[in-house]
């Protein structure tokens, strides 16, 4: 995150930022450019022919945290996952 005047900004923001769930809106500024779970992503990935990633974590389990810190909050794996799934 970046920080502008005592503010802090996201420097990413994907659409799991409309969600109500703790654990989709903990990674809406994942710059990975996540979908929730259903028909829009589904067209996406048939139109484009790619691979859907389901991420089925919950907000408090450790190796979640993990899965994140190591992989989805690192841009250049955000962007090989957007491009390839």
């Amino acid at each position: 995150m970046k920080s502008t005047s005592a503010k802090l900004v996201p420097s990413y923001t994907n659409r799991l930022i409309k969600e109500k769930s703790p654990y989709l809106l903990q990674h809406a500024h994942n710059p990975v450019d996540w979908y929730p779970w259903g028909a829009e992503a589904f067209d996406r990935a048939r139109r484009e022919n790619k691979l859907i990633f389901l991420s089925i974590g919950y907000s408090t389990c450790h190796w979640c945290h993990v899965m994140e810190h190591e992989s989805f909050e690192v841009p250049v794996i955000a962007n090989i996952m957007t491009k390839v799934l």
